[in-house]
């Protein structure tokens, strides 16, 4: 008899802990429910804000979840259980729908304004062309004209002065770029660094690396413009220079190795400058203007005479008779 009572208090202690078990289900599944319509109700929040950039207006292009609270008194037993579970896993894949669309919806965003931002640089990049070819190109040196006379001898030795202006032909007129150039420009990444001025004078020399050289000058002509203080200032203006001489404009690559030299004959790129100008007086024919910058190099620089500009420094001299 006292056998048959110690099982039967074992028999009742266990439906005791299921009976326990069984009724904590429901608040398990109603917790975790809440849970998930908190973070379904921020997704949908961060998502509706998103839209309202994108597609300015109205949210027209939400659409409602399918998925929606039952109507009438909140089930018992174990038809809540069921229908807790239920309403559980309904909540966590329309959460996980909302998730992939608003991810989706941030790579569009991104794309889109990329390409707004390739797009207004070549648009600013016609704009100036078309300056460009409506204005005479302007004479490096002094920025004033001088009032007397351009002299017919040749100008003292170690003195670089501007050069006569005569007139130009007619620039052709600009053509628009070809969908295959528009594509082969946008395949040449930007970098993005904390360093937003040396970003723009990386983008620029890409771009001249790559052997467009009008695309490189507008970039370059940017980043002098909204960074005039920068380290790179000096090499951003040596290959603007160069991106205009390589594209067959000596006399536009000439203002800008003149004024890069000028500004400060120690940086880095002045050295350059200076031997890129002496080239180009050598393809505008202007003999006297080349020798005085080569001479000018040769007294001012004579350790990368014989150093790190000494090739270029020789062909230039080998093209001129300096005398």
């Amino acid at each position: 008899m006292a056998r048959d009572l110690a099982r039967l208090n074992r028999w009742g202690g266990t439906l005791v802990l299921a009976g326990l078990a069984l009724g904590m289900m429901p608040q398990v599944a109603q917790a975790q429910a809440q849970t998930a319509d908190e973070r379904l109700a921020r997704i949908e929040t961060q998502l509706r804000a998103l839209q309202r950039q994108v597609f300015p207006g109205g949210d027209q292009r939400f659409f409602e979840p399918e998925i929606t609270a039952p109507q009438g008194g909140a089930p018992s037993g174990a038809a809540s259980t069921v229908a807790d579970t239920s309403a559980l896993t309904g909540v966590l894949g329309r959460l996980e729908s909302i998730e992939l669309q608003l991810a989706r919806l941030v790579a569009a965003t991104e794309v889109n304004e990329n390409s707004l931002m390739l797009l207004e640089a070549r648009v600013v990049a016609m704009e100036m062309a078309a300056a460009a070819a409506a204005a005479p190109p302007p004479p490096f040196g002094t920025a004033t004209p001088s009032a007397t006379p351009a002299t017919t001898g040749p100008a003292p030795t170690g003195v670089i002065s501007t050069p006569a202006t005569t007139p130009s032909a007619p620039a052709q007129a600009t053509a628009a770029p070809t969908p295959e150039r528009l594509a082969a420009v946008r395949a040449i990444l930007k970098p993005a660094t904390d360093d937003a001025g040396d970003d723009e004078y990386v983008y620029g020399f890409r771009l001249w690396e790559a052997g467009f050289y009008p695309e490189a000058q507008q970039q370059l002509a940017l980043f002098l413009e909204r960074h005039p203080t920068h380290s790179r200032v000096t090499f951003g203006r040596n290959l603007l220079g160069r991106a205009f001489l390589d594209a067959g404009e000596p006399r536009r690559a000439a203002t800008h190795f003149f004024e890069n030299y000028q500004a400060n004959k120690q940086a880095a790129r002045a050295p350059d400058s200076l031997l890129y100008l002496a080239e180009s007086m050598i393809q505008l024919g202007d003999t006297s203007r080349a020798c005085i910058a080569l001479a000018e190099f040769g007294e001012t620089y004579p350790a990368l005479a014989i150093g790190r500009l000494q090739s270029q420094y020789d062909a230039n001299r080998g093209r001129v008779d300096c005398q």
